[in-house]
């Protein structure tokens, strides 16, 4: 599938480091600040945050930013309790997805990855734009080798869905611009595009750890990494930006 010019969805990723800065302070209240202060992010029309709750059982959530959908109008998909870690939980291992009205999430799944460290990936079908599409999010390993495994079992996971354009989102770990075994098109299952940007270490960034990909072809556009010194002070990444058009 290829894009045409149409209307574009604004699209966000930003791996919050467990909403610890530069000088290892605990601060999801400047992470809320920064979000909603910024229209890149807190306007976004998709909007994932990854390490957005505690590293362990039962993956709390961090109350600051349970205000994050009053203060940018941004709506969390993880309504259902099966769409959370846990009761605790505001997302699932760290992961959470944010839609903005008209968009709406008429199905969300979540999918356990393998991996010594926990992981897992959020898949939500969403209706309200252009056209239909598919989002998933997630945080994959630092190891090649499980990035491959995972990365199958998400795409064995899509495979029993009904296709649609689907927006792969997040902290994927990938370090090689041009993607890496595990997202070759015979283990993610489809040809995913998208233009990579350095987003990591906050402070000098020269990896594009960050992704917004899509499995249709010129959809993602303008991607960038916000580099303001309030972002780079704030997590170890930085957010990444894109816009969407299906």
């Amino acid at each position: 599938m290829t894009a045409a010019d149409g209307p574009a969805l604004a699209c966000a990723t930003w791996n919050i480091h467990r909403a610890r800065n530069a000088g290892g302070r605990h601060d999801p209240g400047n992470i809320l600040a920064l979000i909603a202060a910024d229209a890149r992010l807190g306007g976004a029309d998709i909007l994932s945050l990854q390490e957005a709750e505690g590293e362990r059982h039962p993956y709390a959530g961090f109350p600051a930013l349970a205000d994050l959908p009053g203060r940018t109008g941004l709506r969390s998909v993880h309504v259902p309790q099966g769409s959370r870690w846990g009761p605790e939980s505001q997302g699932f291992l760290g992961t959470i997805l944010f839609l903005r009205p008209p968009l709406i999430a008429h199905s969300v799944a979540v999918i356990d990855l393998p991996g010594y460290y926990p992981r897992g990936a959020v898949l939500a079908d969403v209706s309200g734009g252009p056209v239909p599409f598919r989002v998933v999010t997630t945080h994959l390993s630092l190891s090649q080798p499980l990035r491959i495994v995972q990365m199958r079992t998400l795409a064995q996971a899509l495979n029993r869905r009904t296709p649609m354009p689907l927006v792969l989102i997040g902290d994927l770990n990938e370090w090689r611009p041009w993607g890496g075994w595990a997202f070759c098109a015979r283990v993610a299952g489809r040809r995913l595009h998208g233009i990579t940007r350095a987003s990591f270490p906050a402070r000098a960034p020269f990896l594009p750890l960050d992704r917004i990909l899509c499995d249709v072809a010129g959809a993602v556009r303008g991607t960038a990494a916000l580099t303001g010194p309030a972002f780079r002070a704030a997590s170890d990444h930085l957010p990444l930006t894109a816009r969407l058009i299906l």
